[in-house]
């Protein structure tokens, strides 16, 4: 396990079987940047290593490692994933990840593993589940997958896989696509979302433990943006946003009515522009969001302020336009 592994993770007795809430990630994030498939089986082999969640390994000497239910559940939760989504399980084993999600969610969707055996399994299985018309397994290099049409991709793999696979993921998957791994991260590229979960029958890794990780894609929103905004009081002023990106983080300054005002937190959630600040404002220091979808240079969308949790939402729209564009640092 790698030593960057220990930032990520909290003590199992305070976060054990909880969730981040959604509306929570902000304060994770924000606190994180502060701190910071085989060897031929027969079938009975399969079963009875199933049964025990054994380490098997395939030819290409990657473990294959059955994901415990009770995690494929999480992992899907964790997903968000609706019937309209297309989900993609890289190292998909005996498919159970995809097959959950088709019979519960009716999505549609395709593993990738490269156990020719694992592969035929899992393609029986589906079949026998009921989802052979909406679910597909492949035997195929991961990073000869084509990820763009995915909107969910799920992965079990070793950390060095997944850091090796990152670039791919934040190439090929547009913004606001889910990735969800188990057990294990992809370095300073930050969750969204995270969770960890008692498993007593898992035997590898962390015996007991399971780590659920989940990031959303974000898109470009590194530059000099301006425009105006609603303001506390039913004032419009005019506000810079002069940022820098890295993942899904952004940093930098803001200006309000041409005064500073203090950057508390923002971020890209896919598409989204997502900014807290807080001004001077009719002589006192106001709590301001900004919650704006961009698309291009474009943005504009919901503000909300005041020091109420959460502050109300404001008459009109902050609208704002990039006049100088800066490229994401994305790995």
């Amino acid at each position: 396990m790698k030593s960057s592994e220990t930032a990520f993770r909290m003590a199992p007795s305070a976060i054990s079987g909880l969730a981040v809430p959604a509306a929570a990630r902000r304060s994770v994030l924000h606190a994180l940047v502060a701190g910071a498939a085989g060897t031929v089986l027969s079938q009975a082999a399969r079963a009875q290593a199933v049964a025990r969640d054994a380490v098997v390994i395939r030819s290409d000497s990657s473990p294959y490692v059955p994901t415990p239910q009770k995690v494929v559940d999480e992992m899907l939760r964790m997903g968000r994933l609706s019937a309209k989504d297309f989900i993609v399980d890289l190292g998909s084993g005996d498919g159970r990840i995809i097959i959950t999600a088709a019979q519960r969610m009716a999505v549609r969707g395709f593993g990738v593993d490269l156990d020719a055996e694992l592969v035929r399994y899992a393609n029986a299985s589906a079949k026998q589940a009921g989802v052979s018309d909406r679910v597909e397994f492949f035997q195929r290099d991961i990073f000869k997958t084509d990820l763009s049409g995915a909107d969910v991709v799920t992965m079990y793999l070793l950390p060095e896989v997944n850091m090796m696979a990152r670039p791919k993921l934040l190439a090929e998957l547009r913004p606001g696509a889910r990735v969800v791994t188990h057990d294990y991260h992809f370095e300073d590229w930050l969750p969204d979302d995270r969770i960890t979960l008692d498993v007593p029958e898992k035997k590898v890794g962390t015996p007991g433990l399971a780590y659920v990780y989940m990031w959303i894609v974000p898109g470009q929103g590194a530059g000099r943006w301006q425009g105006r905004m609603p303001v506390a009081g039913g004032q419009t002023l005019p506000v810079e946003l002069d940022l820098e990106q890295r993942f899904q983080i952004l940093t930098g300054t803001v200006s309000l009515g041409g005064r500073p005002a203090k950057l508390v937190f923002a971020e890209m959630i896919g598409n989204d522009l997502s900014v807290i600040f807080s001004a001077e404002v009719g002589g006192r220091q106001v709590r301001h969001e900004i919650r704006a979808p961009a698309r291009g240079d474009e943005a504009a969308g919901s503000v909300r302020a005041g020091n109420e949790t959460p502050p109300p939402l404001l008459p009109g729209q902050a609208v704002l336009s990039r006049v100088v564009k800066r490229k994401a640092h994305l790995g």
